[in-house]
C-alpha cells in the first residue's frame, strides 16, 4: 500500500489534511493492531478461499477474523464518543487516538499518526465501508451518534476558505477526488464567496476522461466548473499510471529537495476556520440575493 509515503509526507508536514474512503482507512488499521496480511495471487480460485474464510483484496490475503477482530476495535471505540451527530474527521480522530493508545504498532497506521500530528481526515461516502457499517449497527442499538456529511462538507470548505493557496495530490479518484474539488464551487456558487479556483493539481490515474467517468476527467473540465484557476492550467499535472510506483517516486523526491515545514494541526483550528466561514458568508449575505 501507500501508507508509508502518506505516513512520511504527513511526518515532513506537507500534508494539511485528507480525503479518503472509508475503506483504506478501516484496512490501515490492521496495521496499527498487527494484524497478518499476505501477499498472493489476484488469480486464486475465490470460491475456495471464501470456503476457508479467506478475504483477498487483488493479490491481498488474509483471514476473515481479520474483519471481526477490526469490527470489534471499531464497536469498542465507538462506545466512548459522544451521542450525536459528528463529522468523519472527529470519528477518524478519535479511532486514530484509540489505536495510538491500544494499538501494537500504531507508528504504521496512517490513521493513528494522523491523529498524534491532528491532521484531519475525512471520506465523502462514510456508509461505504465497514467503519460506516459498524456506526449503522450502532444506531440498530439505539445509540443517536450518526456522521454528518454536510459537517465535512463545511469543515473542508472552510479549511480551503482560510487557505492563501489550496493545492491536492489525487491519487485514482472517485468520490474524494470531487469532494475536496468541489470547495471551490461551494465557496463562489452555493455561498456566494469567490476565491478563484484552486491552485494546484496533481493527479495520478489510472483512468482516460475519454470514458466520462470522475476519475478520469481532466483539470481543464475543472476550470469550466470554477475549481481550478485558469491561470493555474498550464502547471497542473496528470500522471496515467500506478499510484504504487508513482507515489513513492514523487515522496522521495520531495523529502530529498525540500525541508519539512511545521505541521498546522487543522484538526484543532476546526472550530475557528468555520466561525471564519460562517462571517464570510454572513457578509456576504449583504451584497448579494
Amino acid at each position: 500500500g501507500l501508507g508509508g509515503c502518506v505516513l512520511t509526507l504527513m511526518e515532513y508536514g506537507f500534508v494539511d489534511f485528507i480525503i479518503s474512503t472509508g475503506a483504506n482507512l478501516y484496512h490501515d488499521m490492521h496495521h496499527a493492531l498487527a494484524m497478518s496480511l499476505h501477499r498472493g495471487d489476484f488469480r486464486t480460485d475465490d470460491t475456495q478461499l471464501q470456503e476457508e474464510g479467506v478475504i483477498r483484496i487483488y493479490d491481498i490475503l488474509f483471514e476473515d477474523k481479520v474483519l471481526l477482530d477490526t469490527d470489534a476495535f471499531v464497536r469498542e471505540a465507538l462506545k466512548s464518543l459522544p451521542n450525536h451527530p459528528i463529522s468523519t474527521s472527529e470519528l477518524h480522530h478519535h479511532l486514530g487516538t484509540q489505536l495510538l493508545q491500544a494499538g501494537v504498532k500504531p507508528e504504521y497506521s496512517v490513521l493513528a499518526q494522523a491523529a498524534a500530528w491532528n491532521v484531519p481526515i475525512y471520506t465523502s461516502s462514510p456508509g461505504d465501508s465497514s467503519i460506516g457499517m459498524n456506526v449503522a449497527r450502532n444506531a440498530l442499538d439505539g445509540s443517536l451518534l450518526t456522521l454528518d456529511p454536510l459537517a465535512d462538507v463545511n469543515e473542508t470548505t472552510a479549511i480551503v476558505h482560510h487557505a492563501t493557496r489550496n493545492g491536492v495530490i489525487i491519487l485514482g479518484g472517485g468520490s474524494p477526488k470531487n469532494f475536496y474539488l468541489q470547495t471551490q464551487p461551494q465557496l463562489w456558487e452555493v455561498l456566494g464567496i469567490q476565491k478563484g479556483g484552486h491552485d494546484y493539481f496533481i493527479q495520478i490515474t489510472a483512468d482516460a476522461p475519454h470514458w466520462g467517468g470522475l476519475s478520469g476527467a481532466t483539470p481543464s473540465e475543472a476550470v469550466s466548473w470554477g475549481k481550478i484557476k485558469p491561470e493555474q492550467l498550464r502547471d497542473t499535472v496528470v500522471v496515467y499510471g500506478d499510484s504504487t510506483i508513482a507515489l513513492p517516486l514523487l515522496t522521495a523526491y520531495t523529502v530529498s529537495k525540500a525541508q519539512p515545514r511545521p505541521r498546522k494541526e487543522l484538526f484543532l483550528q476546526r472550530k475557528a476556520l468555520l466561525k471564519e466561514l460562517h462571517s464570510a458568508y454572513e457578509t456576504g449575505k449583504l451584497s448579494r440575493p
